[in-house]
């Protein structure tokens, strides 16, 4: 099951803000998401709206990114077939921070992937209680996912999409951090349970982490007093650090991919994945721990040294 989500911030989303404030493209993108793809002619019938019109928002909306099209033949000549982009959209004001020794920082919280396709057993929980319904798929689609401290699941990805706003500010990133709380995943817990971890950014394979289990030895620092202590209760903090000289896991080399590998100037957005995969040699799921739960109260934070 997979989704897809677009985060955009007052900075980076202008182009689709200013989209978003027309109603008849909210029209256009409503009717898209409720009878699928659909070619101009009926989106202007269905509208009441001149063909040329929709000609003119469809075009506005592609060079946004939130629609695409494709041709395909018809009866007589060829058709324009427009298809929406995003199932959700999701503004966020949270600003970058500037650390003293000239880093820009953005916290993630682990409920706002952009995207993912997971298998079961899986699940999340908020500081409150659990979201949605256990090992459903779907439950990762709940709009309570926002809330989410704590997720899981056996096999698959989720996707967290981060400004770039080193390129906001025209600043050279010299180095790129994530520091994020993780375990294995495995029914009640097992302090000897591998699991090997992958992490990406932008598109490009940077590491691959084996977590040695998943620890429910002692609850949490954080760890809400109403989550079973024969869940998983805390994760292990791990930095991975991508320099020019290659990728580092808590200071030590594992890999050649470099700075210049994930084209970071090239893209308005950082795009990390954290997968387990299913040929992986040793395919033991995933816990990521986020603020509320586990020993550091804290969401998944991306780092950039300028």
């Amino acid at each position: 099951m997979s989704s897809r989500f677009l985060m955009i911030t007052p900075e980076d989303g202008k182009d689709v803000l200013r989209c978003l404030a027309a109603p008849a493209r909210l029209a256009i993108l409503e009717l898209l998401h409720a009878r699928g793809p659909l070619n101009v002619n009926d989106i202007a019938d269905v509208l009441d709206l001149p063909q040329s019109t929709t000609s003119t928002h469809l075009n506005q909306m592609e060079e946004a990114g939130l629609v695409r099209t494709e041709v395909l033949k018809a009866r007589k000549g060829s058709q324009k077939i427009c298809h929406a982009v995003h199932d959700e959209i999701v503004l966020t004001f949270s600003g970058p921070a500037k650390t003293a020794d000239e880093a820009i920082e953005v916290a993630m919280p682990v409920g706002l992937y952009s995207g993912y396709d997971v298998a079961a057993p899986c699940g999340m929980c908020s500081h409150d209680g659990i979201i949605g319904y256990l090992d459903s798929p779907d439950t990762f689609l709940a709009p309570e996912r926002m809330k989410a401290g704590l997720l899981w699941f056996t096999r698959g990805y989720v996707d967290y999409q981060f400004p770039n706003n080193a390129r906001i500010k025209g600043a050279e990133i010299k180095e790129l951090e994530l520091l994020l709380e993780l375990s294995s995943e495995v029914p009640g817990t097992s302090d000897n349970w591998p699991s090997d971890i992958t992490l990406s950014i932008n598109g490009k394979s940077i590491a691959i982490w084996t977590s040695p289990g998943d620890f429910g030895d002692h609850r949490g620092k954080y760890t809400p007093d109403w989550w079973k202590l024969r869940g998983s209760q805390y994760g292990v903090l791990k930095s991975f650090r991508v320099t020019p000289g290659g990728t580092f896991i808590d200071g030590v080399r594992v890999s050649d991919t470099c700075l210049d590998d994930l084209d970071l100037l090239e893209h308005r957005s950082i795009r990390l994945r954290i997968e387990v995969p299913e040929k992986a040699e040793h395919p033991g799921g995933i816990n990521i721990f986020g603020r509320g739960f586990g020993n550091y109260d804290q969401d998944i934070i991306l780092r950039l040294k300028i």
